[in-house]
């Protein structure tokens, strides 16, 4: 599926409130789980130690929080490409929250949903909600407002 193409600020302010995209189911491996851990320093047993997870109500390993979070600027990637704008960088997060677990194993997909498009000095920022989808769960993962700065030549600054 190829991602949403979005040419300058008029056209992306025309998605505000509307679902930009879903992208396509993705395997969380135990493989992905134990790197993650590994360059995070986060080894916490219930992500590593699948005998001793198998014990607990998820009934096996379960992905950090923070490994479903880091898969979205690639998924992004998948439902929605910019044009342009001379760069676009990721300005933080807003109200992340992690209402089920993420289980090794599984399938995960995002839902992405532009939230607002508002001016800032040399650009625009935009608040893109994004729900992280376990396969057959009935809560999401994640749910995070992620805000990214959009620059562009000829934008005006916000005063």
């Amino acid at each position: 599926m190829a991602p949403l193409i979005i040419t300058g600020v008029a056209e992306l302010a025309s998605y505000t409130g509307r679902e930009l995209g879903v992208t396509g189911w993705h395997d969380v491996t135990q493989a992905s789980i134990d790197e993650f851990a590994r360059v995070t320093g986060d080894d916490q047993w219930i992500h590593l130690d699948e005998e001793r997870a198998r014990a607990t109500p998820f009934g096996g390993t379960i992905a950090h929080g923070y490994f479903t979070l880091s898969l979205g600027p690639a998924l992004t990637g998948e439902i929605v490409a910019m044009e342009g704008f001379s760069h676009v960088l990721n300005y933080g997060l807003d109200r992340v929250r992690f209402p089920a677990p993420m289980t090794v194993g599984g399938r995960v997909r995002m839902r992405a949903t532009l939230a607002s498009v508002e001016p800032v000095p040399g650009g625009v920022q935009i608040t893109v909600e994004q729900v992280f989808e376990r396969e057959g769960g009935d809560k999401p993962v994640c749910v995070a407002e992620s805000l990214v700065r959009l620059y562009a030549a000829g934008i005006p600054a916000a005063s």
